[in-house]
């Protein structure tokens, strides 16, 4: 199937575009970015002009920040095409239901995707804690921003999440893995004086759940979870989901990457006609954004 890529920045570049040329499944037929590219993949800057110009493209995935994105995904799915969402899937939650509302009335697949659920370890710790009570959990997911979104002011402004934006990957994992649903109940989220969007937050869930998000994280990176069940297991997932220990011992893990998996699941989706719009990362995102404390941290800069 042909796709276009909408949003040519780093994640397209160091992710999607590898994924696409990797999979028998995809051709990778236009961009549209106001400034990236691919070589030897025709480039667009408006994504009207794309969709006129490319007829036989089935899928579009957007890669663009969010704020943005909810314009294009409507476009594309009228204009007759499948879409496919980078986290998160948008903005709001109100634009990503009138999509799904959009998607079905004109009978087109929307895939809101969530990376870090595809980590190659995921599947074992979901299997692991299936049918299990969970006694408690923490999450630590501290990295650089500086790091991974290099002068990238919109992360900052509202709509970018600030450190949520990460946070939400290991939010992805949680509601993925847990036996039962668990919602915030009461946290702190430290905002920079001079932007929008929190720089590091600590929550507390119900069912013993807790986490440690961080954005200034130097040296070696952090993305880890423990959960503890009443019956004792212990399952630890690290490296961002990609190794899983059930009582210290080392679990078989999926083959595919992330960004790999999701598209095999996309052309799974687009060949069953069935769209996958799990918000629920994105409602803890929400919650945590309205019910904690926020505190004044020092200025960032980049």
């Amino acid at each position: 199937m042909k796709v276009a890529l909408v949003g040519i920045g780093k994640i397209a570049q160091d992710q999607h575009v590898p994924s696409i040329a990797a999979s028998d499944d995809w051709e990778l037929a236009a961009t549209v970015s106001r400034a990236g590219s691919v070589d030897g993949v025709v480039a667009y800057t408006d994504i009207d002009t794309m969709l006129a110009e490319n007829t036989d493209v089935e899928v579009v995935s957007l890669c663009l920040p969010p704020v943005p994105r909810f314009e294009y995904a409507a476009a594309c799915l009228r204009a007759g095409r499948h879409v496919m969402l980078e986290k998160p899937p948008g903005a709001t939650l109100a634009e990503v239901h009138a999509l799904e509302t959009i998607a079905a009335d004109v009978g087109k697949v929307l895939f809101a995707t969530w990376h870090s659920r595809m980590a190659k370890g995921v599947g074992a710790a979901k299997a692991a804690l299936a049918g299990k009570t969970i006694e408690s959990a923490h999450i630590d997911w501290k990295e650089n921003v500086r790091q991974w979104h290099p002068n990238q002011d919109w992360v900052f402004e509202p709509g970018g999440m600030g450190v949520l934006d990460p946070g939400i990957n290991a939010l992805s994992i949680l509601t993925e893995v847990l036996p039962a649903p668990v919602h915030l109940k009461s946290g702190v989220m430290h905002v920079p004086s001079n932007r929008q969007t929190p720089i590091s937050a600590e929550l507390t869930f119900t069912g013993g759940v807790t986490a440690s998000f961080d954005w200034l994280k130097t040296g070696d990176q952090l993305w880890q979870m423990r959960f503890v069940a009443t019956d004792g297991t212990t399952v630890d997932l690290l490296d961002g989901g990609n190794r899983c220990l059930v009582n210290g011992a080392s679990q078989a893990i999926s083959e595919l990457g992330e960004y790999p998996a999701l598209y095999a699941r996309m052309a799974e989706l687009v060949r069953l006609g069935e769209s996958d719009v799990d918000l629920s990362p994105m409602v803890h995102v929400s919650d945590i954004m309205t019910l904690c404390h926020r505190e004044t941290a020092p200025t960032f800069d980049w």
